[in-house]
């Protein structure tokens, strides 16, 4: 997003769950695909060709609102977007707990096809979702005063591609749109990461034990170790059922508990001094 733009919409007012456009689909683009596979109790929505990004603000209420943020990025392999479980529930979880959540509905390269090797190619492969991404952190920092937000607390929580691209902004991203923290689940990490810069900031992460599409000791495990080696505050949450996608809905699997984990570890973060 060039600077001009980030100058207007920081003039827009954002109340709680207002749609703000990152960038306007071009012209010519095919229509937005939206199917839901859950019923209007329990909405789950899947969302494909998303031609105009977006970021839905859901701010706290002033009572409990302790100016922590976080971008929300939902999974779907990079070709769909399960923008309900891993979005807006999301959002709404953190707003009910004192934090604003940011849902991004980001562009769609089409699949994963390439991005779980090496960082580069990730980074070229996953090249739309970064810059929407990065559009998405500068605004809410641009908004930061408006919003009652720290500009030094805005985070990124992704969930498997959306883990995949969380984690590739923490790794990859300018300092202007480095998130301050991470919260991973089930997250698509590149399989070779070779050496993490000094700067990636602080990570939460959580995966079940019986995922058996992106396997933790593949992904997850090698993240947390090679952040240890940097000596970065660093969780790592391996529940041992739970399956792939379990988002932030109550079930009997094990992985129901990660909420409750993730809000202590958010709590502590919010008291330590940056690393």
């Amino acid at each position: 997003m060039k600077l001009a733009l980030l100058s207007i919409l920081a003039l827009v007012p954002v109340a709680a769950q207002q749609v703000i456009v990152l960038r306007p689909a071009p012209a010519g683009a095919p229509a937005e695909k939206v199917e839901e596979r859950g019923n209007a109790q329990l909405p789950d929505r899947s969302i494909s060709n998303v031609a105009e990004p977006t970021l839905t603000a859901y701010l706290p209420d002033a009572a409990i609102a302790n100016g922590a943020s976080l971008i929300i990025c939902p999974g779907g392999g990079y070709g769909h977007l399960a923008i309900d479980k891993e979005g807006h529930d999301i959002a709404r979880w953190l707003q009910s707990i004192g934090y604003a959540g940011f849902v991004l509905k980001y562009r769609l390269p089409g699949g994963m096809k390439g991005t779980l090797d090496t960082v580069d190619e990730a980074a070229k492969a996953a090249k739309m979702p970064l810059e929407d991404a990065a559009d998405a952190m500068r605004l809410v920092r641009a908004n930061a005063v408006k919003w009652r937000l720290n500009p030094n607390a805005v985070g990124m929580i992704g969930f498997s591609a959306g883990g995949h691209l969380a984690a590739m902004m923490g790794i990859t991203a300018a300092a202007a749109a480095r998130p301050d923290f991470l919260v991973l689940a089930y997250p698509a990490i590149p399989k070779s990461l070779g050496e993490l810069p000094a700067t990636v900031p602080p990570t939460f992460l959580v995966h079940a034990d019986d995922d058996r599409l992106v396997a933790a000791g593949d992904h997850s495990v090698p993240f947390f170790l090679a952040l240890k080696k940097l000596k970065k505050p660093a969780e790592l949450h391996i529940y041992s059922s739970g399956g792939h996608g379990f988002g932030i809905r109550k079930t009997n699997a094990t992985s129901a508990a990660w909420p409750a984990a993730l809000q202590a570890w958010l709590k502590e973060r919010l008291q330590t001094p940056a690393p």
